[in-house]
């Protein structure tokens, strides 16, 4: 038992360490706040996506957006693509796996609308083509990664690499990062009539 709280007193340093290293990207994350809320002033949405713990987060994400998070203010249009089990299914039987976000990007997808990636080692295949073809149809591309970026800090148009190796550090620093841009994009419109 001692040494279980030994662990646990160990985890909770390691992962306050991984987060406070996170405020080197502070700029980063003030470019893609920006970025989503000029997109939501031009009447563009977002679309979120991630596979096993970061389709979760995809999905927390957009329910900030359209429920709210902190404050009481219009309903913003975030859409996460991990939630429909039979386009999911639909899409892995009758394509392939890799295309579940792909296909979904090609329908959904606007010009000027704004695309976050989640995918911790930044290599997803089904991740990267559906980066790929969000940005055919004209989409920015946020990513949240971990692990230098991985293929997604070459291909997205801001990328935000939490400062670890190991997938527990970097998905507790993607919640710090969605928490924050989800509070600072609510305070700009909490007092906007309509966008």
């Amino acid at each position: 038992m001692e040494k279980n709280l030994e662990k646990i007193n160990e985890l909770f340093i390691e992962s306050s360490n991984v987060i406070s290293k996170s405020k080197v990207l502070s700029k980063k994350i003030n470019d893609s706040i920006k970025l989503i809320i000029s997109s939501f002033e031009h009447k563009n949405k977002i679309l979120i996506f991630g596979n096993g713990g970061s389709a979760s987060d995809a999905q927390h994400m957009a329910a900030e957006f359209i429920s709210r998070y902190l404050l009481e203010r219009l309903s913003l249009p975030a859409i996460a693509l991990t939630t429909d089990t039979s386009i999911l299914t639909s899409i892995g039987n009758d394509y392939h796996f890799d295309k579940i976000f792909s296909r979904q990007c090609e329908s959904l997808v606007n010009k000027g609308d704004i695309v976050i990636a989640i995918s911790t080692s930044g290599k997803s295949q089904n991740v990267i083509l559906g980066i790929e073809e969000a940005k055919r149809k004209g989409a920015k591309i946020i990513s949240l990664t971990g692990n230098n970026g991985g293929i997604l800090n070459q291909i997205s148009d801001i990328c935000l690499e939490i400062p670890s190796n190991e997938t527990p550090r970097i998905q507790e620093g993607h919640r710090i990062l969605i928490h924050i841009i989800c509070e600072l994009v609510e305070f700009h419109f909490k007092n906007v009539q309509s966008i």
